[in-house]
């Protein structure tokens, strides 16, 4: 059995593309595909999405679950509970454990308010 081969006809519109062109395209493409999972992420977190991410940053469970009431509570589930350790870490000069730590024995959150 041979397989029609129609890689002729489904090319026409691209056929007249220079290389560049079509590098343009394929990254148009691609962010259409991706954007669309990009928006599910940002708006569909959760908890336990939240708790899972700190984890696997390295903090334990007792310190995960004051940070993510932390960020609850703040109105920053959007923004990510890793990020908001990470930001923090960045501003205050400090490892992403000493920020998370910080954050979970209750320091910090005053600043957090100015980074978000």
């Amino acid at each position: 059995m041979k397989r029609a081969d129609d890689y002729e006809v489904r090319r026409q519109h691209i056929k007249n593309l220079s290389d560049e062109e079509l590098k343009a395209k394929f990254w148009e493409l691609a962010e259409k595909a991706v954007n669309p999972m990009l928006e599910l992420g940002k708006k569909n977190t959760t908890p336990a999405i939240e708790r899972s991410i700190l984890l696997r940053m390295g903090f334990s469970s007792m310190e995960v679950k004051p940070i993510v009431e932390g960020v609850i509570s703040k109105g920053l589930m959007g923004k990510g509970a890793g990020n908001v350790v990470w930001r923090l870490s960045k501003k205050l000069g400090l490892s992403v454990r000493e920020a998370g730590v910080g954050l979970a024995e209750g320091k910090y959150w005053d600043v957090v308010d100015i980074l978000f």
